[in-house]
C-alpha cells in the first residue's frame, strides 16, 4: 500500500496537520521537527497528492503548455527552457500538442481549467476569439510565446520576425545578392508568415528591386516542404542566387534539393535558414541562419508566469550565424 500523510505523521511523533503545514510550506513548527517530517517523507517514499494540495493552498504546482506542433528542433529548444525554468521553481509541465487545430486546442484548454494549472503558455499559434476569451476566463497567469495578440494584450515573448526577416534580407544584398527568393509559411499565417514576408519585401523595394509573386513559394516549416518549395523556385525563379528560407527545416530541405540536383552550395546557391537551431550547424554544409534566442524565449516565459511580472512583454534580440551556405557575389 501507499503510504499516507498518517503514516508520516504517525512516524514523526506529530500530528496530520503539522504535516500539512510543511507540505504546503506553512510556519508554526521548529526546524527539528521539520527535518524529522521530512526525514519520514523521504524514508517511507511518501507523495503528496497534488490536488489535495492544491486545495490548501490553491496551488496545484502544474503549468500548461500548448504548442501547434511538439515534433521539431523549435519546439524541443523552446520546451526544454520553459520546463528547466518551471522545474527550478518545483513546477511541472503539461504539454499540449494542438497541431494548430481550433476544437483540439479549445479541448486541451478546458482540461487545463479542470486540472487547475498555475500558469498557461501559448506558443507559436494566433489567439483567436475563442482562445483568448477562454485564456481569459481561466484567471490564471497566461505568457505568449512566438506569438502575441492585440485584442487580447496577455503578455509576451518573442523575436520581431519582421525585422528580423528584413534584416536577413538585408544580409543578403549585403553579400552582392540581387535575386533572393523567399521560401516561406503561409501568408494566412500572421505569426511567422506574414510578418517574415513583409520583412523581405521591404529589404528589396528598399533596394530598389522588383518583388514578384514568383520569387515566392510556401510550405509548412518542415523538411519537405523545404524540398517541394525549391523544386517551385527553381521552375518559378530560375535566376535566383540566393534562398531566404524562414525555417531551418524548409532551408534544409533546399539544401537536400540542391544536393539531388548536383548544385553547389553556396557558389551554385546561396541558402539562409531562420531559427538557428542545432540541425543548422550538422547540416552539411553548415547552414548560416537568422538566431532565434529559443530556448531563452521558453525560459523567459516560465519567469514571467513565476515572477508575478504577467504584465510585461519582451522582444527578444537576434542575430545571423555565419556559417558556411552563404557566398559574396561580385
Amino acid at each position: 500500500m501507499k503510504p499516507t500523510i498518517k503514516d508520516v505523521a504517525r512516524q514523526s511523533g506529530v500530528s496530520v496537520a503539522t504535516v500539512s503545514r510543511i507540505l504546503n510550506g506553512l510556519q508554526g513548527f521548529s526546524p527539528e521537527t521539520r527535518a524529522r517530517v521530512e526525514a519520514s517523507i523521504a524514508e517511507l517514499g511518501y507523495r503528496p497528492n497534488a490536488v489535495a494540495r492544491g486545495l490548501v493552498n490553491q496551488s496545484t504546482g502544474i503549468i500548461g503548455v500548448l504548442l501547434p506542433c511538439v515534433t521539431d528542433k523549435f519546439a524541443t529548444l523552446l520546451l526544454q527552457g520553459i520546463e528547466d525554468g518551471a522545474r527550478e521553481r518545483g513546477y511541472s509541465v503539461i504539454v499540449c500538442n494542438t497541431e494548430s487545430n481550433g476544437n483540439r486546442t479549445m479541448e486541451y484548454l478546458r482540461v487545463l481549467e479542470e486540472q487547475r494549472v498555475d500558469g498557461i503558455v501559448f506558443a507559436s499559434e494566433w489567439i483567436t476569439d475563442d482562445y483568448g476569451r477562454e485564456l481569459r476566463a481561466m484567471k490564471v497567469p497566461v505568457v505568449l510565446t512566438a506569438t502575441m495578440s492585440m485584442k487580447f494584450p496577455f503578455p509576451y515573448v518573442k523575436v520581431d520576425d519582421r525585422l528580423a526577416a528584413y534584416s536577413a534580407t538585408r544580409y543578403l544584398l549585403d553579400k552582392g545578392h540581387r535575386n533572393i527568393a523567399l521560401l516561406s509559411g503561409s501568408p494566412s499565417d500572421r505569426i511567422a508568415g506574414t510578418p517574415r514576408i513583409e520583412g523581405w519585401r521591404q529589404a528589396l523595394e528598399e533596394a530598389g528591386l522588383p518583388v514578384e509573386e514568383r520569387m515566392v513559394a510556401y510550405g509548412d516549416f518542415h523538411f519537405a516542404s523545404g524540398i517541394a518549395g525549391a523544386e517551385t523556385l527553381s521552375g518559378s525563379y530560375p535566376e535566383a542566387t540566393a534562398v531566404f528560407a524562414t525555417s531551418d527545416e524548409m532551408a534544409l530541405g533546399v539544401l537536400s534539393w540542391a544536393y539531388r540536383k548536383g548544385m553547389p552550395i553556396p557558389s551554385g546557391l546561396s541558402v539562409l535558414g531562420y531559427d538557428d537551431t542545432l540541425a543548422a550547424e550538422m547540416a552539411i554544409p553548415p547552414l548560416s541562419s537568422v538566431r532565434q534566442p529559443i530556448y531563452e524565449m521558453g525560459r523567459t516565459a516560465s519567469e514571467l508566469l513565476f515572477e508575478g511580472e504577467a504584465g510585461r512583454s519582451i522582444v527578444m534580440p537576434f542575430g545571423i550565424t555565419e556559417r558556411e551556405t552563404v557566398s559574396v557575389r561580385a
